[in-house]
C-alpha cells in the first residue's frame, strides 16, 4: 500500500470520527436540555406553591444559549431566596444536573438583576447572599447559566481538541518522525515573594515559614497577590472586590471581609506584618519593624 493511500485513509478516518464526534454533541445537547426545562419547571411549580399560588400559570422555559435557560411566570410573585434556593438546588439533584451553576433573578420592566447567586463546587467559592430577606411582589424571569456541564456532555472545545490531536499524531509519525529534535531543558524555578519572614508561592497557593507550610485558598491567594504588590499601601475595597470576585462573576455580601479574617490568622505567625482597615477606605498589609 502507497503512502498516499495511507494518508488518504488516515484523513477518512479523522473526518469520521469528527463527524461522530459531533452527532453525539447534538444528541447529549438535546437531551440536556430537555432535562433542564423539566427541572426547571419543577422549580417555578414549587416556587408559585411555596407562596400558595396555585393557579398562576409558568411559561415555556427558553433556552438562551446552550449552557442558558429562563423561567418566567404568567403573573407577578414574591420569594424568600433562602426557599428559592433550596428549591433549585433540590430539583436540579435529582435531575442530575450538573452541580455548578449561576442564577440571575430579573425584573421584567428593566432587565436589573433583582437577586443572583452562585453555586460551586468547592463550598468556599459558592456565593448565596441576601438569605432571609423578601424580594417584593413583581414580574421576575429565573435564568440559570451552568458554568460546568457532567462528563457525559461533550463540548465543543473537547472535541476540536481531540481532532487537533489526532491530526497532531498522523502529521507526527507521517511527517517528522526523521526529524531529530535538539532541545537543552532549562531548569525553571519556583518564584516567591518575600512577606516578612513568610515566603509566598502564589502559583502553589501557599505560604512557607521555615519549614511549616500554610495552604492558602484561591481567594486569599488572589487577596494576598494584590497585597503583596501594594505592600505599605492602601487598597480600596473597590479594588480588592473587582479583581477578586467582580472579573470573574457576582461580588456579594461580607466576601471580602471574612476572607480577609482568615489571612489575618494565617499571618499572625509573624508579629510584624499588620493587615490594618482603613475605615471607609480599604485595607493595608504593611510590616512594622
Amino acid at each position: 500500500m502507497n503512502k498516499k493511500r495511507i494518508y488518504s485513509y488516515r484523513f477518512l478516518i479523522v473526518s469520521v470520527l469528527g463527524i461522530w464526534l459531533f452527532s453525539t454533541l447534538d444528541t447529549n445537547q438535546t437531551a440536556f436540555s430537555e432535562k433542564v426545562k423539566i427541572a426547571l419547571r419543577d422549580v417555578g411549580n414549587k416556587l408559585l406553591l411555596s407562596e400558595k399560588d396555585s393557579t398562576s400559570l409558568i411559561l415555556p422555559v427558553r433556552e438562551i444559549s446552550a449552557a442558558k435557560y429562563e423561567l418566567s411566570f404568567q403573573s407577578h410573585l414574591t420569594f424568600e431566596p433562602n426557599a428559592m434556593v433550596s428549591i433549585i438546588e433540590d430539583s436540579f439533584v435529582r435531575a442530575e444536573l450538573p452541580k455548578e451553576y449561576l442564577v440571575e433573578v430579573l425584573q421584567c420592566a428593566d432587565e436589573e438583576v433583582a437577586y443572583s447567586y452562585e453555586i460551586r463546587k468547592q463550598e468556599e467559592n459558592t456565593l448565596i447572599p441576601c438569605r432571609g430577606r423578601y424580594l417584593p411582589k413583581n414580574c421576575y424571569r429565573v435564568q440559570v447559566r451552568f458554568t460546568s456541564k457532567n462528563k457525559g456532555v461533550f463540548t465543543v472545545s473537547t472535541i476540536l481538541y481531540g481532532l487537533v490531536l489526532l491530526i497532531f499524531i498522523w502529521l507526527e509519525f507521517f511527517f517528522f518522525r526523521n526529524k531529530k529534535v535538539n532541545e537543552t531543558p532549562q531548569e525553571t524555578q519556583e518564584h516567591f515573594a518575600t512577606i516578612g519572614s513568610f515566603h509566598f508561592y502564589p502559583t502553589q497557593n501557599k505560604l512557607v515559614k521555615q519549614a511549616t507550610e500554610i495552604n492558602l485558598s484561591k481567594k486569599e491567594c488572589e487577596l494576598l497577590q494584590i497585597f503583596a504588590a501594594n505592600l505599605n499601601q492602601v487598597v480600596t475595597r473597590d479594588e480588592l472586590t473587582k479583581k477578586v470576585w467582580e472579573d470573574n462573576g457576582v461580588i456579594v455580601g461580607r466576601s471580602l471581609d471574612t476572607y480577609i479574617s482568615k489571612l489575618r490568622k494565617k499571618l499572625k505567625e509573624d508579629e510584624r506584618i499588620k493587615l490594618t482597615n482603613v475605615h471607609g477606605v480599604g485595607y493595608k498589609l504593611e510590616l512594622v519593624d
